[in-house]
């Protein structure tokens, strides 16, 4: 039955991208998990661990020419499965380096590609919707957060029966393996957009940036980016800088500001983390509902007004009240606007996906910079800050919407229970359907 037939391929294609964004989430804790035996077998000091650390970032910030140029050769199913490859293999050597330079080197290496992945895995995410018109973004980027933990979980138990870095690094390279060979048949071939085509706008204003974008089809190579990118971009760091703050500095302002005791500071960083991943669980349905735009806005301004207010009132649980408001607020942003870059190309995703990556790099630093210069509380105001400047960026972005479905995949999505995507035509539902026909 062709309602079938669509079915199990979406439930397939979905699967497999999951696997992808879990392949991520799991290479990258599994060797984060083990710095202090890397640390202890190099024996590097503090500031070469930072430099260690940091280099993994500047690989992926540095990507974009390279990860858009591989984009238009290969584009994103095989070089999803191409730079999985390479975060395996580099895995492997890792727990292997012989000395320190070498060691840098490799997750110099390990940054780029996880670059690639990321833009790669993002442009499969966006096509699945688009192919099938499902919300499905905010959950693929939940499985990375599953797959951090599933890295955890594994490290712990591993570290019951051996100490041994290359152990632990040889079950997670067969793990990975695996989750490669589940992705690798039901990956999508997705096309480049049309000569012409560009998101629908909603408004004047976004109409316009839209319009400053020129049709990704045409692109022979690299080119500038037009304003509807640059906002993006915006978004992206800003919302970036928002998460990686609120990971690095929430535990030391519930003990230093909030005054917490040593067994409650951490649930700051739990707090966060736990409404984030519920909020992705459940954001597809938002987006359904309400539109990626106002989840972005609306989302962004819960978490910039709730951590201000939090900031204004002091104590341990309005404080715990404030992250809880980032958790929930923040969660939708960086799928929304991976989907929305994924509508201008390559170039556009791989752009906003490096400007990511460097929110995350210099977030934490700079929030640090602030601290010192006015103390914590301004520093986190700064944190509230970034939220609010994802919600201005937000209304200024042509969300991606979509074409009616084919009548099978209207009845499919009945069927199954899913739901389309936001700004979808409710009238394609209400046509009725005869089984392989058009009505």
């Amino acid at each position: 039955m062709t309602v079938l037939r669509v079915r199990d391929e979406s439930a397939r294609a979905k699967w497999a991208v999951a696997a992808l964004f879990c392949f991520l989430g799991f290479q990258y804790a599994t060797w984060t998990s083990r710095l202090p035996a890397l640390k202890s077998r190099l024996d590097l000091s503090e500031q070469e661990l930072g430099l260690l650390l940091m280099a993994c970032g500047v690989g992926a910030a540095v990507s974009f020419p390279l990860v858009s140029y591989l984009m238009r050769r290969l584009g994103s199913r095989r070089l999803s499965l191409l730079s999985g490859l390479c975060l395996a293999v580099l895995l492997a050597a890792l727990s292997k380096a012989p000395d320190y330079p070498v060691a840098l080197v490799i997750i110099c290496a390990d940054g780029v590609a996880v670059g690639a992945l990321n833009v790669a895995m993002n442009a499969q995410g966006a096509a699945l919707e688009k192919r099938f018109r499902r919300t499905v973004m905010s959950q693929l980027h939940a499985t990375f957060s599953a797959g951090l933990l599933g890295a955890a979980l594994l490290a712990s138990g591993v570290n019951l029966v051996t100490s041994a870095v290359t152990a632990h690094f040889a079950v997670a390279f067969v793990l990975l393996l695996v989750l490669l060979a589940c992705a690798r048949r039901n990956l999508l071939d997705e096309p480049e957009p049309a000569a012409g085509a560009a998101p629908e706008e909603s408004g004047a204003a976004e109409g316009a940036d839209a319009a400053a974008d020129p049709p990704a089809g045409r692109r022979k190579g690299l080119s500038l980016p037009g304003r509807a990118t640059l906002w993006m971009g915006c978004a992206m760091v800003f919302g970036t800088i928002t998460e990686g703050a609120m990971n690095d500095w929430s535990a030391l302002y519930m003990k230093d500001i909030a005054k917490a005791s040593a067994t409650v500071a951490p649930l700051g960083i739990a707090v966060v983390s736990v409404m984030m991943l519920l909020a992705r669980v459940f954001a597809d349905r938002w987006r359904t509902r309400w539109g990626d735009g106002r989840v972005v806005v609306c989302g962004s301004a819960v978490a910039g007004v709730g951590l201000a207010l939090a900031l204004l009132a002091g104590g341990v649980v309005p404080t715990l009240l404030g992250f809880a408001c980032v958790g929930l607020g923040a969660a939708a942003v960086t799928p929304c606007v991976y989907v929305a870059a994924a509508a201008g190309g390559s170039d556009a995703l791989a752009l906003v996906a490096a400007m990511g990556t460097t929110g995350l790099l210099i977030g934490p630093a700079l929030i640090g910079f602030i601290a010192g210069w006015g103390g914590l509380v301004v520093g986190m105001s700064a944190v509230a800050v970034s939220a609010l400047i994802v919600s201005l960026a937000g209304t200024r972005i042509s969300w991606s919407t979509h074409a009616p479905a084919a009548p099978a995949a209207v009845a499919d999505d009945r069927a199954a229970g899913d739901r389309p995507v936001a700004g979808e035509p409710r009238a394609a539902e209400d046509r009725p359907v005869a089984e392989g026909l058009t009505p």
